[in-house]
């Protein structure tokens, strides 16, 4: 069998296991793998890789639930520890030392894990710090050891202004920084707007970035205002603040706007709050970033997730209403959230109402 077309096979068997809970049936597929001759990098990136994306999928498309999302991904880093032991004895560490790290806040580990384990098949020592690590802790660990290179991890974009802070951290102890996720656009945008010294779209074009050689040192450290002068404007400072408050005013309110949430059970309306408040979040980022597409795509893909778990995507217009004229001193957070409405319609997640305020 060759690695070309041993994927496949093994991805449907490796789905198979992780979407069952089967810890066992995860394990012999990957060694099943490697005795059919693949190598670490393709086991990690076309085999765990893939099905954490479906995983992800499956998710959002609520034919799984957290539960089972969880635990499958719990799986999938136990088959990453699994390859990561077979191939143990083809690594080196003789190319230097990096550290691999998630955002502090960031709890999607999996992905920086990937990073860690191809670069040491690639022969780089690593250090793989998990998730959620400290600004505090990384600048410590980094003073201790000395790396030549951190790479740094984050999937949801409302982590970019801890990141934006930990880039300039990290930067200014003379360590390059290369930072890599969902968080950061599908193109690297946020990565550039921030000032990181790289980005790459995934661990193997991680490990291939650095075949080309080492990153340029960073200049001198400066303050993240330096990079984002709007920030002048105290919108997004005024937004993060009042982020509690803005959330319960929302959810005391919006009964009057959404009649259905009455019936709404204990469970319900705990979830709604939640969904309240990443709203705020998102809005609180795109008002740090500038980036209108940032708020607008999420709005829309939330419309898409309440519509696969049979609430109306409508909901959300009254929310919006209620943060706009909350938020009516605020000339950007107004335009952020007519501009989400009006994506609403245009998606045509929504049927415009002659009792939307945004209109």
């Amino acid at each position: 069998m060759t690695t070309a077309t041993a994927p496949q096979q093994w991805i449907e068997q490796l789905w198979q296991a992780v979407i069952t809970g089967d810890e066992d049936a995860a394990t012999r597929t990957v060694f099943g793998a490697v005795e059919q001759g693949l190598t670490g990098e393709a086991l990690l990136l076309d085999l765990v890789a893939p099905v954490q994306r479906k995983v992800g999928e499956e998710w959002a498309a609520n034919r799984i639930t957290v539960a089972q999302e969880h635990a499958a991904t719990a799986i999938n880093d136990r088959a990453t520890a699994a390859i990561s032991h077979c191939y143990a004895e083809h690594r080196t560490g003789s190319r230097g030392r990096i550290t691999v790290a998630c955002v502090d806040g960031e709890w999607h580990g999996l992905p920086a894990r990937l990073v860690a384990e191809v670069l040491k098949l690639r022969g780089w020592k690593v250090d793989y710090l998990g998730a959620q690590v400290p600004t505090t802790h990384l600048i410590t660990h980094i003073h201790q050891t000395g790396p030549e290179l951190v790479a740094l991890s984050s999937s949801m974009p409302t982590r970019l202004p801890r990141v934006h802070a930990t880039i300039t951290a990290v930067q200014a102890t003379g360590t390059p920084i290369l930072v890599g996720g969902a968080a950061f656009g599908s193109h690297g945008q946020y990565a550039r707007l921030l000032g990181a010294d790289a980005w790459v779209p995934d661990a193997r074009a991680a490990a291939d970035r650095l075949e080309q050689g080492p990153l340029q040192r960073p200049a001198a450290a400066h303050q993240p205002i330096d990079d984002l002068p709007h920030l002048a404007d105290q919108e997004y400072t005024m937004v993060a603040r009042t982020r509690t408050s803005l959330v319960r005013t929302v959810m005391g309110t919006l009964e009057e706007r959404f009649p259905p949430m009455r019936e709404y059970s204990a469970f319900q309306r705990e979830r709604t709050a939640e969904d309240i408040a990443h709203i705020v979040d998102f809005l609180a980022t795109a008002l740090y970033t500038a980036d209108a597409e940032l708020f607008t795509g999420f709005i829309v893909w939330t419309a898409g997730i309440l519509t696969a778990r049979n609430v109306p995507a409508h909901s959300l217009l009254p929310a919006l209403d209620i943060l706009s004229e909350e938020l009516k001193d605020f000339p950007r957070a107004i335009c952020l959230l007519h501009q989400a409405a009006d994506s609403l319609t245009q998606a045509g997640s929504v049927i415009p109402s002659d009792s939307r305020n945004l209109a």
